[in-house]
């Protein structure tokens, strides 16, 4: 049996700041929160560790092993802030990496961390290993057990259940977002149900 659309919904959301299609599903996401009642709750996860042991091209290998300096900084101002620092801190580098398209990660920190108010001291973060453990931590509580791994980015729990996806071209704004969560919701709710694809057309659109 599905969960009702009309009760709260529990969501639980997995970014990379390198990751595009985690951006637009993450505004989607904000939409839905002004519009539906859901306890949205952001999570750190690792490109870099996704990918580990496979073969990239080279422009994504390049974009990978860059995108963990982001993500370690994160865990560590969640470490030691709280977690609830991670909704700003991501808007404001995604800001930065995909809108502004700014493409020196240590200037995007930086500028991120100033911009919400965390230390600075915090970018220090991005090139001590030591924090992986705190990434790796957040990273596999995003898996899904029954899986044994994630199957994309971005990955989202909704009411306990594990997904890829939605992956979106553009972000949904105003009550067709919340339409789309409100059918997302009941597929997601469907035992049976694990895959929906079809062909991407057009670039992506962050407006």
């Amino acid at each position: 049996m599905t969960r009702s659309t009309t009760q709260t919904a529990e969501v639980d959301f997995y970014f990379d700041p390198a990751c595009p299609f985690a951006w637009i599903t993450s505004r989607w996401m904000l939409e839905v929160e002004r519009l539906r009642e859901i306890e949205l709750r952001f999570h750190v996860m690792s490109l870099y560790f996704h990918n580990e042991g496979n073969e990239l091209p080279d422009w994504y290998r390049s974009l990978v092993d860059r995108s963990i300096g982001p993500v370690r900084v994160a865990a560590a101002a969640a470490a030691q802030h709280g977690p609830q620092v991670l909704r700003d801190l991501y808007t404001a580098y995604g800001t930065r990496i995909h809108e502004k398209k700014m493409q020196d990660f240590d200037e995007v920190i930086a500028e991120s961390l100033a911009e919400v108010g965390l230390p600075a001291e915090l970018a220090a973060a991005a090139h001590d290993p030591s924090f992986d453990e705190a990434v790796r931590v957040s990273h596999d509580a995003g898996k899904d057990p029954e899986a044994g791994g994630y199957v994309g980015t971005p990955t989202i729990h909704v009411d306990g259940t594990v997904w890829f996806g939605p992956v979106l071209r553009a972000i949904p704004r105003g009550e067709k977002a919340a339409e789309l969560f409100d059918s997302f919701r009941v597929l997601a709710g469907h035992p049976d149900l694990f895959e929906l694809k079809r062909t991407r057309t057009g670039g992506l659109d962050y407006s």
